[in-house]
Order: C-alpha cells, then structure tokens, then sequence
C-alpha cells in the first residue's frame, strides 16, 4: 500500500513538474492583505501583514510581427577614420557603432575580444600585393624601368618573404598568398596541387632573385657600381615606391624597399594615403614613370564560386578602364584579345568539360606567375569591430563593407530606427558615376545601401537568391558541367538551343537600332545557354527610384544599349577604355529578346556559363540595370544614364564636358565625371536644363518604344526636383538615397527610403555561418612503407559537423620538398570523426624527414573551406 502510494505520488510530483516546465512562467508578487481583528474595548483594529503569494500564471504574448518596410534604420553616416586603433577608441566612448574595414592588427584584436561591450566580424576577401607599373623598359624621360622587364617582375617574388609578412606585420592574422587564388574560395580548394607547386616553386628565395635581376640589369644596359648600386645611363637606378600609410601596407612598403636596397637599388619611398595615391598608380600615365610599384590591396565584396576571371582581371585590358590597366600587354597565349587566350578564354568560360577547365587554370596560374604585374603577398584573415549590441548580415568575403545586406540587415537590437555611425579608412574617394566610377570598396559601401537588383548574393555561399526577380528558367547544353543548389527556378538541358531570328545581337550606333540575329548573319545561330528572367507583374507600381520615378521598361532597355554603345566607334560617346570590356562580351553574347513587357519576361543566349546555374541567372539574364564596366554599384534609371551621355559627348560646348572614364578625361583634359559633388554638377545640371527643355529620350528610334513623352517629361520632372532638393544626381532604388556628400568632411550621409517595397524582416535569415573547425590526431612519426591511419575531426561550435551539410573531405601529403606525393578522400568513421590512412605503398613514396598532411574540407552551407595542416617526420 505505502509503495503503491508512493508510486502514485511520484507519478504525480513528476506530472506536475512537467506541467510546470510546458507553462508559462509564474511569477512570486509581494502582497498586502489587510485582516480584520476585535480586541478589548471593542476597538476595531487593521492589522496589516506583508505575505507572498503565487501569482496565476500569465501567457506571454508574442510580439506582433514587423511591419516596417526597408532599412532597419533611419540613417547611416559614414565618417573617415584611418587608424584602427583609433575606431576601436570611438567604439568604446559610442562615437561610432561598426568600423566597416578589415583589421589585422593582433594586438588590437586581443582588446576587442576582452572588451564586453564591443563584437566583431571575421571575413575571408581581402587580400594584399605589389602592383607594378609594366611600362618600358624605359619611361618617357629615359629613365629605366627595371619592372618593365617581366623576368625582374617575376624575380621579386622570390625576394620577399611571405611568412615574415604574415607573422611580423600581420602578427598572424594573414596566410602566405602567392597567386591570384584566395585560399578561403573553392577554385583554390579545387586546384590545390597546382598551388601549392607554385608555391613551393615562388618560395623565398633572395639569392635567385638577385641572380636573374642582376642577369636582367645589365641586359637592359645597367651597371652595377664599385658601391653595390645600379646606374643607368650614368644616374642611379630609384625605385619609386607609392607606399600605402593607413594599414600594415606601410610596413610592407619599406619591408620591400629594404630588400630592393640589399641588391643595389635605391628606393624613393612616397607615403601616400588612398586620395593621394590614387591619382599616381590609377589615374597616372604609366609611361610617365610616376611610380614603379605600389603597394595594392583588394576585398572580394561577395564569396567567389567561380575565380576564373581572376586572369583576365588582374592582369590583362579586361580588368579596366584605367591608363594602367590599358598599357597591360601580354603574352598571347596569356592574352591576344582575339579570344584565343587562355585568360580570355576563362574570363567567358569558354570549355566544354572540367578537365578542360583544369588544364586552362593549370596554364594560366603558370603565365601569370610569369607576367607578375602583381605580386601577391597575403590573404588576410582580419575582423571587423563594432558595438556589442548590433546585428547585421556580414560576407564571408567582404565582411560588412562588402556584403550586400548589410544595408537591409544592419539594426540596434533593441530598438528599430535610429542613427547608425560606420567608419571607414576612406569616404568619397573617387568620383560616383554608373558607368566607369570609383571601384573603391570605400565608396562601394555607401553606393551599395543605395542598389537593389534582380538577385542578392547568399552572404555565407555565394549563390543568388531572388530579390526583385520573380523567377528564371535556365536551359543549357547537353554535357555543360552546371550544377543547381536552390530551387527557386528551373534547370534543364537541351541537345542544341537555337536563337530567334529577331534576337538582339548587337548595336548600330549610327541608326541607333539593334541588329537582330538575322540581320547579321546568314545561317541559324545556336547558343550554349538561355536564360529567361521573369519580373512580378506589380513591379512598375512597387519599385521606385528615389526621385519618385517609377521603374520602367526603358530602364531595362537603356541598360542594354550602354553596354554596346560607348564601345562603338561610330557613337559619339565612344571610349577606347571601355571597348576591350565590350570585345569580350561579344564574343560570348548571342542574343536577347523581351518576350514580354507586362509583366517583364526578359530571355538572354549566351555561350557564357558558370558552374553554378543560380550565377548564369545572376550574370547572364538579369537586364537589372549596373555599372557598365563593373565599377562601384549603381542601379541608375535611364534618364540619369542619358544626362551623363549628354555630358561625356559635349553635345553642347557652352555647356562643357565630363566623361564617364578617368581614361577618356585624361585625353580629352576635362573632369573625370561625379554625379555627387565638384564641378561636374554644374554642367550636369545644364545638361538637365536642356534635357527637360527638349524633353529629351536618348536614342529615340530605340528608345521611344518603350518611353512615352509623358513618362519622358516626368522624369525629367522628377529630377530637377530631385536636384533641388538634394544638390546631386545620384538615384536608384535601394533601401537608403544619398541625402548629402561632403568630399571636404569626408562624410555620407544616407537616409531609409520611405517607398522601398519589402519588410525589413525579409533578410532576417541568417544565423551564424557553419564554418567548420578541422583537427588532425595522430603520430608524429610514419615509417616508411609502413601503414599509419589519422583522425579528422570536424566540428562547428564545439559539436560534430553534419555529415548532410559537408561536401568533401579531401587530403594531401607532401613531402620534404613540398611536392605533392599522393591525394585522397577521407572516409567517414561517425558524425564530425574521419580518418585518412596511408597504405605501406603511400608512405614509401615519403622522403625522409619532415612532411605534412593537409586536410581539406568543404562544406555545403558556407563556401569557406576548412584547411588544416599535420606535420610529422617519416623514418
């Protein structure tokens, strides 16, 4: 009987328990009970006693959902502060809320880290190296240009030491970095052996750096003096160097000058900050010998699944519209401009299989080593600090000042609205303009939170989801190597995809026209992909330009022609800078068709591909209007675009002229176009005058189909508004407008757009990234021709990784040389354990003495690999 009670009672004190950990939570209140009691004399008493009760539970009620559309935020200024330490100083006194650069500093970090008020970011894009002027071998005046040679460019990168970069001057918050492959993206993962052979190959060495410079020297007629100097043509041989002074590239600039110095030159050390800089390295006549090196630094804004374009980028015409990049000449097989290069054949992705893919990256990291107009030192592995009390959605890549949410994301936890403060080490650095502008990270930042756009990069992966774009249909030819990870629109294959004969395929700029595919050729044209893009049928009611003006289908329109007409000879806003850019696209480009208009249904056929078909979508077939040369960001509407035509061609030479390229101002000798501050506004604004006097539509007989005369007087309407009110000329349809510039304060201030069409809760999706954490357990010596079998173990916040979530967990073993001795997968032992076993026939391919297993692995959910290496002695 006691047991069975005591069975009963232990049912019921568990059930109660259980009740109360479902319940909402109850809540002890102090109470004051009043009781009533008689004593002598009849005399009525209120004896007041303090006791605690229970509270009844209460429910708790869940937040109604946010309504609010846009930003997060009201505004969001951008301050100029070029030291690190300094920003970190502001966070801690809440004088500013995020400092959006990457930070190396070790030290620094250790603060950060300890201070309970301050967070960070980490991010993987930015990396560092050595630009050279490849002008020569002499410049305009005679003076020699050792770099104009590419064997004494390719020498340097055995004189500098990578690793003491990344330890001294980075104090380890960088990885040795010698080719134009970041380690943190999957092309370096996918070609590793390569790499690493060519990083063995181009490891520090000085004694071979001086023997083939001095071999190189005295070819190009210098002599080395009784003093251990170089002369030519009796003066010393000066290294002008433009030295970068607001991060570690100071030290890198003089860490690279005292090694020059040690093999016989002198050096002309020019501390520059980016404002100062910019003007010598970028906008400067290379042949005018302004500089021979600087010291460059680049952020990959997004993750990169494909790096292709790297070769043609970096090193060839394709990558800009600058005097630098002009004068870049190459090897042909490297670069001919006909098509047949190697880099210009990945830059349009022109292979049929991934070991063709293999073979022209394989080929291409080689030449480009070869050509070394950059030498590259590091990647960086930095962070970005900010306020504890802060959210945003941060890239993998570009951190906060590259990603694109961050504008749509960036909130104070506790409150909505508010004034948010971001610093950067630059503001307003070049000239703002959508066809050829600044391609500063700095000005991008700002210019970002002023973009929308067809499709938004996955921060963490890489691939786009749908942001104005409704849906795509993506067909591609039988046997591509495309793969599809999200489902939001379709993938199929065909065995041939024919172009329509009324596809657009090119421009005529004299008539103004499109030519249409059979107009310019004879027989049928075929395409390896098609791409259609449908846009909701509400979107020329919901989606407005910060003047006011609705989007329309002229915008789309206008958006193509630009992307022919400034590289046409026949246009009079011709630009030579820009015309490689447009070579290359056509000769990938097969055709578009507007399929519809209510609502937009836009096809593209390209042989252009990627290996992710959420890319094709993204660059193949969005139309979303964008920087004609890929320069900053914009999503300008077409009457803006025609301002900035009307100015760049000096229809009007009362009115004057600017030019949309830094290249095109240099040899017309007028301004480099801004649409936000200096001189250039004037004439704009002249040309907006005439503009709206004439209620002008550029390239009519193109252009008035689908662009009345009221929606042309509107918008023309619309901008003079716009100009009065905010003094600029800088519109799109981002969550934030630009409200002011002030080139002198070096600040931005932008304002939320009232009319952006989407809750601010859209993007609130992303938690933190899995990136996973690799170890590797095992002996630390191997016999050789023996067997010996190591543990992997792989984790994200210190529990196992999902099997589901991991691509591939590969490993290399490399032995005392560094050479690559044998490769495999490793095998799955349960969740988050592998091992990886050499056989006897492994390990008797190890030389004796040190050697390292590297493990590699990739992951499904964050495009950051993780890279691990285990070194041990094989006897």
């Amino acid at each position: 009987m006691f047991k069975k009670l005591f069975v009963v009672l232990s049912l019921l004190i568990t059930f109660s328990m259980v009740l109360a950990a479902c319940a909402p939570a109850t809540t002890v209140v102090t109470q004051v009970v009043e009781q009533t009691s008689v004593v002598k004399e009849t005399q009525v008493v209120k004896e007041t006693q303090i006791v605690e009760v229970t509270a009844a539970p209460q429910a708790t009620a869940t937040p109604p959902p946010s309504t609010r559309t846009g930003a997060w935020v009201d505004q969001i200024v951008f301050t100029e502060q070029n030291e690190a330490n300094a920003a970190v100083k502001q966070l801690q006194a809440n004088d500013m809320d995020v400092y959006a650069y990457s930070v190396s500093d070790a030290q620094l970090f250790e603060e950060v880290k300890a201070d309970p008020k301050l967070s960070y970011t980490t991010a993987f894009g930015s990396y560092t190296e050595l630009t050279f002027n490849p002008w020569g071998p002499t410049f305009e005046d005679g003076r020699l240009n050792p770099f104009g040679n590419p064997k004494v460019r390719e020498a340097m990168n055995w004189l500098v030491d990578r690793n003491y970069i990344v330890q001294e001057i980075y104090g380890g918050l960088a990885k040795p970095k010698v080719t134009s492959l970041n380690s943190a993206f999957v092309d370096y993962v996918r070609y590793i052996d390569t790499v690493r052979a060519l990083e063995v190959q181009y490891a520090y060495n000085p004694e071979q750096a001086k023997t083939v410079i001095d071999a190189e020297m005295q070819g190009m007629g210098a002599t080395l003096g009784s003093d251990g100097k170089w002369q030519f043509n009796g003066a010393p041989v000066t290294i002008i160097a433009i030295i970068r002074t607001e991060d570690e590239r100071r030290e890198i600039g003089d860490y690279v000058c005292n090694q020059l110095e040690t093999i016989g030159f002198a050096t002309d050390r020019q501390y520059k900050t980016r404002s100062e800089a910019s003007p010598i390295w970028n906008q400067g006549d290379p042949k005018l010998g302004l500089m021979h090196f600087y010291t460059g630094g680049w952020i990959t804004t997004a993750i990169s699944r494909d790096d292709a374009t790297n070769f043609g980028y970096f090193y060839t015409p394709l990558g800009g519209s600058s005097p630098l990049w002009s004068n870049y000449v190459n090897d042909p097989a490297y670069y001919k401009g006909d098509g047949s290069g190697v880099a210009e054949k990945l830059w349009v992705n022109d292979f049929k299989s991934m070991d063709e893919r293999k073979t022209l990256f394989d080929e291409a990291l080689v030449l480009a080593q070869k050509d070394s107009v950059r030498v590259w030192l590091v990647d960086q592995t930095p962070f970005s600090p900010q306020i504890k009390d802060l959210s945003v959605a941060y890239d993998l890549a570009g951190g906060v000042a590259g990603s694109n949410l961050y504008a749509l994301t960036i909130r104070f936890t506790d409150r909505e609205g508010g004034v948010m403060r971001i610093g950067q080490p630059g503001v307003l650095v070049e000239p703002w303009n959508p066809v050829a502008g600044s391609n500063w990270v700095y000005d991008a930042t700002p210019q970002q939170a002023t973009v929308s756009g067809a499709v938004m990069p996955d921060p963490y992966t890489g691939l786009y989801l749908p942001l104005r774009a409704e849906s795509a249909d993506v067909v591609v030819q039988e046997g591509l190597p495309i793969a599809q990870t999200l489902d939001w629109f379709t993938l199929s294959t065909a065995a041939s995809i024919e172009v329509p004969a009324d596809a657009w395929v090119d421009w005529d700029a004299v008539n103004q026209k499109f030519i249409t595919a059979s107009e310019k050729y004879t027989s049928t044209l075929t395409a390896l992909t098609k791409t259609t893009v449908t846009y909701p049928a509400d979107m020329f009611t919901t989606v407005k330009f910060h003047d006011g003006s609705p989007i329309s289908v002229g915008d789309f329109v206008m958006y193509m022609i630009m992307n022919f007409d400034l590289a046409k000879t026949d246009s009079v806003n011709y630009d030579s800078a820009i015309q490689p850019l447009l070579d290359a696209f056509l000769s990938h480009f097969k055709g578009i068709v507007i399929e519809s208009t209510d609502p937009l249904v836009i096809t593209t056929y390209d042989d252009r591909y990627y290996l992710d078909a959420e890319w094709i979508v993204a660059f193949n077939g969005t139309w979303w209007p964008a920087p004609v040369t890929a320069a900053g960001r914009s999503d300008a509407p077409w009457h803006t675009y025609a301002l900035g035509n009307l100015a760049d061609a000096a229809v009007d030479p009362e009115i004057g002229q600017v030019t949309w390229s830094t290249d095109k101002a240099t040899a017309n000798k007028v301004d480099w176009m801004s649409f936000i501050a200096g001189p250039s506004l004037d004439i704009l604004k002249g040309y907006l005058d005439k503009a709206q006097a004439e209620n002008y539509i550029p390239y009519a007989p193109t252009m008035s189909q689908y662009v009345t005369a009221d929606e042309a007087t509107l918008r023309w309407a619309n901008l003079a508004t716009w100009y009065a009110l905010k003094g600029h000329f800088w519109v799109g349809t981002g969550p934030f407008y630009l409200e002011k510039a002030y080139p002198t304060e070096k600040t931005v201030s932008l304002m939320r757009f009232p009319d952006y069409p989407d809750l601010s809760a859209r993007w609130s999706i992303f938690g933190a990234p899995m990136i996973p954490v690799v170890e590797v357990d095992g002996a630390g010596e191997v016999a050789i021709g023996s067997e010996s079998t190591y543990d992997i173990y792989i984790t994200f916040d210190n529990a196992p990784y999902p099997s589901d979530k991991l691509d591939a967990v590969k490993y290399l073993v490399f032995d005392a040389t560094g050479a690559v001795v044998f490769q495999g997968d490793a095998t799955m032992a349960e969740e988050g354990h592998y091992t990886v076993t050499f056989s006897a026939d492994d390990s008797s391919k190890l030389v004796a003495g040190s050697n390292k297993l590297e493990v590699v692995t990739t992951s499904k959910v964050v495009s950051i690999p993780g890279i691990t290496d285990f070194e041990f002695v094989a006897k």
